[in-house]
């Protein structure tokens, strides 16, 4: 009996050493898990969180110590006064690096938290040029930015489309509203003229006044920048009033919940781009599915795959700066290229993704299908 004690005892102390010798490195992710796009806020999360999982299940040792990743998931509601709370929030817990945010309107305030903070925030989802351009040393994305995907929005909607005139409608998000700024200029471009420029918001969910108005213009195409959560009723309510022109939207209703949403409005005549390859296109795309329906049991929406190769570049990082420390790791991560499920990872001066991918996308047999 005391044997079996004494052994107990010292497999509890041998435990308890081994956890004593493992560091804790914590990474933060940021995105909206509530409100009308919380779908996509948590797509990302559990995009970060199987990234973390994967990394921990194979091991890793950072400066000669072995290394365990926990995630601390934040809420910030997709709303700019909640993002900047929710990144400091993030700060004052000790993360070591951040994954999100999701919307452009929370990331661009946010990151500046994250920079006082010293902390490297890298977003898989905010496209909107200006995060990148506020000389931040720490502010990467792993995904292309507004002013790729909107020069191939206005360009599809002249040339692929055939339009000689187009309206266009933004949420007055920074996501938006810079998707459709640069979607409008690419239409001039094009030759087309812009018949009118209307905007909403993102709690929006009657467009009846705007779109009676625009009807009025005979759009060839109507393109909205904004989420799947008013790109849905919007494609609705332009049927009940029988517009029939082309609607085109950008990656933020690029996704199953628009389809959902939009019901049998949904035609062949629905287009949408999303900033990077399509899912079945990526290196690693196939397998990420697979691995991402066995955990989660459900399907991926937009953003997962980028979150995941975001986590996978800070940690990456760290390794090769044998440390998990930002100030130690920054340099490194400035220098990322490796292969991720997304294609080759390395970002820009400014902290773009060097090589930014867009895809468009028409409605066929009930789903996206890549054009």
């Amino acid at each position: 009996m005391k044997k079996t004690v004494v052994a107990a005892a010292v497999m509890s102390i041998g435990l308890g050493a081994a956890q004593a010798q493992e560091a804790v490195v914590k990474l933060g992710s940021a995105a909206p898990l509530t409100g009308t796009i919380a779908h996509l806020g948590k797509d990302l999360e559990n995009g970060t969180r199987l990234a973390i999982e994967t990394i921990n299940a194979q091991g890793v040792t950072i400066g000669g110590k072995k290394v365990r990743f926990e995630l601390i998931g934040e809420d910030d509601q997709a709303d700019p006064r909640t993002g900047t709370t929710v990144a400091q929030r993030l700060v004052d817990a000790g993360v070591k690096g951040v994954v999100g945010h999701l919307n452009s309107g929370t990331s661009i305030p946010a990151s500046r938290i994250y920079d006082q903070g010293g902390i490297p925030q890298i977003s898989p989802a905010s496209t909107n040029p200006k995060l990148t351009l506020q000389n931040f040393k720490g502010v990467f994305r792993t995904i292309a930015n507004d002013v790729q995907q909107g020069g191939a929005l206005g360009s599809f909607a002249v040339k692929g489309l055939g339009a000689k005139k187009v309206a266009i409608i933004d949420d007055r998000t920074a996501y938006g509203q810079g998707l459709a700024d640069e979607t409008e200029k690419a239409v001039k471009a094009a030759g087309a003229q812009v018949v009118a420029r209307e905007f909403t918001t993102d709690k929006a969910t009657d467009f009846n006044a705007i779109l009676t108005k625009i009807r009025a213009t005979g759009p060839d195409v109507i393109f909205f920048g904004g989420m799947d959560a008013q790109a849905g009723p919007m494609l609705r309510q332009l049927k009940q009033l029988g517009v029939n022109a082309k609607f085109l939207t950008g990656d933020g209703g690029c996704s199953p919940e628009m389809i959902k949403l939009a019901g049998d409005a949904m035609t062949a005549t629905t287009y949408c781009s999303m900033a990077g390859l399509p899912l079945d296109k990526m290196p690693g795309g196939a397998a990420f599915r697979d691995q991402y329906r066995k955990r989660f049991n459900g399907e991926v929406q937009l953003y997962a795959p980028y979150a995941y190769d975001a986590a996978m570049a800070i940690v990456k990082a760290m390794e090769k700066a044998g440390s998990p420390e930002p100030s130690k790791y920054l340099p490194e991560l400035k220098k990322s290229d490796f292969a991720g499920v997304t294609g080759n990872v390395s970002f820009d001066g400014k902290g773009d993704i060097k090589e930014g991918a867009v895809t468009i996308y028409s409605f066929k047999d009930g789903n996206w299908v890549p054009m």
